[in-house]
């Protein structure tokens, strides 16, 4: 019976080892989705800036013709 248990305990390394992994994996993940939030919420103060300067340079005076023309 040593073969059997040596079998499973080298499964539970497995298993620790793969939970460890995962949890690894699953905080990396988290830390991205945060950054992407932050990418995402600059993306939109950006495009809400950009907006509104295109919207001010609309509204300039449109350029005449000098009079030496």
């Amino acid at each position: 019976m040593p073969d059997q248990t040596d079998r499973i305990t080298q499964l539970e390394e497995t298993v620790a080892h793969q939970a460890k992994t995962i949890e690894e994996l699953s905080d990396q993940l988290t830390e991205q989705w945060k950054v992407v939030e932050q990418t995402r919420a600059k993306l939109d103060r950006l495009t809400e800036r950009f907006l509104s300067l295109e919207e001010q340079s609309l509204e300039a005076p449109s350029i005449t013709r000098p009079p030496h023309y």
